[in-house]
């Protein structure tokens, strides 16, 4: 099943295997156990720490197979073929049962040694998603480090019967001890948080304790990260709150058009992303939702959801915007299996297909003069008995000979097959008759939502809610800048993020240097001062 490039790499890998593996492997006389087992054998074949024992009596999902220490199960399986995206979970499997170190902190490997109970899970995946990994690996290294905790990685494609049994319509989707424990993208503390109830009374006590920061950046996504690698190179003391690290990117299935990145995935930058912060002195506190904001006479508070408060000589807010949702059934569902909301990134991707795209508006007559160059043809729908564009789009629109306009017309429900759309039903609004018109993808286009409900009462925001903010990126409150989607600024892209975290960074540090006359001013804004 390996290539011979593929092979060296992992050969390489494998190297740094120290402890003997046991790979147990449950097989019939499928093809899919006769697939397995070969692939099982090349691995073995690359490194002599590594043995294959082969079973058929077992009780276990076949194929499948556990990764174990001789003497030892660790407690984690693939019932699954690991390639596609999952590869990389099976090589970091691998690699952590033979000795490898764990990149984990050591107060979370504490904390998840610590956990009390018993916890099996099985994570529904489909190895062409990006997203299923990182739940994964979480779950693998966690059972790894506590022998009360198994992990069963689940291809729903080659386990068929779970799935309609279980009637599960999206991956990565994790059960434990049988009941449906959570859906989407999932990290090790996100599970933890769940698991350990005392964590997040611990967390806050931890996050109370913090001194001032000279500039605190609330948000995770592309403005943040460059607002803190810009802030953190002056060498002042600089902190980042999150919701989420890496923000909307995390969702994106595809960048193309991130200058001098000529292609990559979602997850990926954002993991660069990360890993370029982390490379400065920067106090990450991931996971963590900001409540409110309050101007202080020498300073800004920023009150967390679990009641710890941060203090920051200046604050940048890059909490970024979500996509406005139809909230019909199959949205969430089929979210970036067909579903989308991003034309200029998504685009490409739906080349020679059929699309539907919801919203009248300027946003939603653009994506379908967009996508009409890309596609076989575009569908528009439009909830108003006329187009809200301005008049110049809408000409062009009508020009274009691949394109359907439908008016009066609420879109009901978004159809697929289990694994992608195929199709989206819509009512007549005139008659109230019900159609359904078959396609591969749907732009929503009804507009951004900034996550700025926790500001109502701290900044000035913009009829649609954004944040106003000058050419500077400052707020209405001195010492308050922000940057990115959750502004005025226009042309929500991740490219323009940055660029305008970049600025609001320069600014807070202008604005340092413009009232550093107090004793508590950190000693590179003096320095920068003097100068």
């Amino acid at each position: 099943m390996l290539d011979s490039n593929l092979k060296n790499q992992l050969k390489g890998y494998l190297e740094r295997v120290t402890l003997p593996i046991e790979i147990v492997a449950s097989l019939d006389d499928s093809e899919k156990s006769f697939e397995l087992q070969g692939l099982l054998r090349e691995i073995a074949d690359l490194s002599a720490h590594i043995t294959v024992t082969e079973r058929a009596d077992d009780e276990h999902r076949k194929p499948s197979f556990s990764i174990n220490r001789p003497g030892a199960d660790v407690g984690i399986r693939f019932a699954a073929i690991p390639m596609g995206h999952e590869f990389t979970s099976l090589v970091l499997a691998l690699l952590q049962v033979g000795g490898h170190p764990i990149k984990l902190e050591q107060d979370v490997i504490e904390q998840i040694r610590n956990l009390d109970g018993d916890f099996a899970f099985e994570t529904y995946i489909s190895l062409s998603c990006q997203n299923c990994p990182e739940v994964v690996q979480a779950l693998n290294v966690m059972a790894l480090i506590n022998p009360r905790i198994r992990s069963v990685t689940i291809d729903g494609a080659l386990f068929q019967d779970e799935v309609e049994k279980k009637e599960i319509m999206a991956v990565p989707t994790v059960y434990m001890n049988g009941a449906v424990f959570g859906q989407g993208r999932t990290s090790v503390e996100e599970i933890l948080s769940k698991l350990d109830t005392g964590a997040v009374a611990r967390k806050a006590e931890a996050l109370a304790s913090k001194e001032q920061f000279d500039v605190l950046v609330v948000g995770g996504g592309p403005a943040a990260a460059a607002a803190a690698i810009y802030a953190a190179r002056k060498g002042i003391r600089i902190g980042v709150v999150a919701e989420r690290f890496g923000g909307q990117v995390l969702d994106t299935l595809a960048i193309e058009n991130f200058v001098s990145v000529q292609e990559t995935e979602g997850p990926k930058f954002a993991a660069a992303l990360e890993q370029h912060v982390k490379s400065y002195n920067v106090d990450i506190m991931d996971l963590q939702r900001a409540e409110s904001l309050v101007k202080g006479p020498k300073n800004i508070e920023i009150k967390l959801a679990n009641g710890a408060v941060l203090t920051g000589k200046t604050v940048i807010l890059a909490t970024g915007a979500r996509w406005r949702e139809i909230n019909v059934p199959g949205e969430r569902e089929y979210r970036n299996h067909g579903v989308a909301y991003c034309p200029h990134c998504d685009g490409p991707l739906f080349k020679g297909k059929r699309v539907a795209v919801i919203g009248g508006g300027n946003s939603g007559v653009e994506a379908a003069i967009d996508l009409a160059g890309i596609v076989s043809d575009v569908t528009l729908i439009e909830y108003g008995t006329e187009l809200r564009a301005d008049a110049v789009l809408q000409k062009k629109l009508r020009s274009l000979s691949n394109v359907t306009i439908i008016m009066n017309a609420q879109t009901s429900e978004i159809t697929g097959d289990g694994k992608k759309v195929n199709g989206l039903a819509f009512k007549e609004r005139s008659s109230g008759e019900t159609k359904h018109i078959a396609l591969e993808g749907v732009f929503v286009q009804i507009g951004l939502v900034p996550n700025t409900e926790w500001l109502k009462d701290s900044v000035a925001l913009s009829k649609h809610g954004e944040i106003q903010v000058d050419a500077k990126g400052q707020t209405s409150v001195p010492g308050v800048f922000a940057a990115g989607d959750v502004t005025t600024v226009p042309y929500k892209q991740i490219v323009i993020a940055v660029g305008e975290g970049a600025k609001a960074a320069l600014s807070a540090f202008d604005h340092l240097i413009r009232h550093s006359d107090s004793e508590e001013t950190a000693p590179a804004v003096k320095e920068a001062v003097a100068a």
